[in-house]
């Protein structure tokens, strides 16, 4: 199966110069965990919910808050940024993703043209709903569920 088939698309963008505020308000009321990095529609990079609470003090919200807390907000995209994320073109297959997946320390794969143009995005939470959608496809030898766990 080719990632065009299970990529989502389209994907929520954010600018080299966006402000890590602004990022993380719109991860903070969406059902997605990345926003790729884009300048005129090519892909310069990722950025997570993991690497923007990296990024905040802990005390930000707190009577312990000092104003470098706040100043910590207008951080600019590009600076926190993953750069050069693994991406794969739509054409690769499920199993070119499984690779990347196991060998790399990321959620999430850019699908791009041969320009670096955003075409979509798979995430392991994607192949888990590919795996739960066609469990009964599968062998039930290979997949069957352990004794004990209801679902």
């Amino acid at each position: 199966m080719t990632l065009d088939k299970i990529m989502s698309h389209p994907v929520a963008t954010v600018e080299m110069d966006d402000t890590l505020k602004d990022i993380k308000d719109l991860l903070d009321h969406a059902s997605f965990h990345h926003v790729l990095v884009v300048e005129n529609g090519v892909l310069w990079g990722v950025i997570s919910d993991r690497d923007i609470y990296r990024e905040l003090s802990p005390t930000l919200g707190t009577p312990l808050e000092t104003h470098r807390d706040l100043s910590m907000l207008n951080k600019r995209a590009h600076t926190f940024m993953t750069r050069k994320p693994v991406t794969l073109p739509k054409t690769a297959n499920l199993f070119d993703a499984v690779h990347i997946f196991t060998h790399n320390d990321i959620s999430c794969i850019p699908i791009v043209d041969a320009e670096k143009h955003v075409l979509g995005i798979v995430t392991t939470h994607d192949l888990l709903k590919l795996l739960e959608a066609n469990r009964y496809r599968f062998n039930e030898s290979m997949v069957a569920p352990t004794k004990g766990h209801s679902s």
